[in-house]
């Protein structure tokens, strides 16, 4: 896993994502409503306590903590990660990777949309600033970091609702 994360960091080509996970389901009895608190709480707990959420990560340091933000040293093995988090109160969770070693630049923007009351999306963004275009090579391998990408959210969402679930996301976060 950590040879793949660096591998993927070490690509040359554009990496601009954008995929929607729709959160309550009206008409799907069987998927539990979750609050927008609820959401938000997920959200900054996958952000202050990523080991929940990442697989492949072996621990987190908090090493500066503001209003709202945070910077984290990331640790995958051998290979260490540093980067910050800008929380948008109940609405968007920004992670920044600044460019280090061999890991480029990199932006996470997870946002909560509610196009209607109690009708919850989270959107996730993904960028890594290359505006080259990709090579028929290039795009095989984005699409599969895509994939990969997409299946770590689905995870967040589903890691979410067992915490709600477990009453672990109704209480204030310290």
């Amino acid at each position: 896993m950590v040879k793949w994360l660096l591998n993927s960091w070490r690509l040359k080509q554009q990496m601009k994502f954008t995929h929607l996970i729709e959160i309550n389901m009206p008409d799907n009895p069987l998927v539990a409503r979750l609050t927008r608190q609820q959401l938000w709480r997920g959200l900054v707990l996958r952000a202050e306590r990523p080991t929940l959420f990442q697989l492949g990560l072996d621990s987190c340091d908090i090493t500066a903590r503001a209003q709202d933000s945070l910077r984290r040293t990331l640790h995958f093995g051998k290979l260490i990660v540093h980067d910050s988090v800008h929380f948008k109160p109940h609405e968007q969770v920004h992670y920044e990777v600044p460019q280090q070693a061999e890991i480029p630049a990199s932006d996470l923007r997870m946002s909560i949309e509610e196009p209607e009351p109690g009708v919850l999306f989270v959107r996730f963004e993904y960028d890594d600033h290359r505006d080259a275009d990709e090579s028929a090579e290039e795009s095989f391998y984005n699409d599969f970091r895509r994939e990969a990408y997409k299946a770590a959210d689905i995870d967040t969402v589903r890691m979410i609702r067992q915490l709600a679930q477990e009453g672990q996301l109704d209480a204030p976060l310290q």
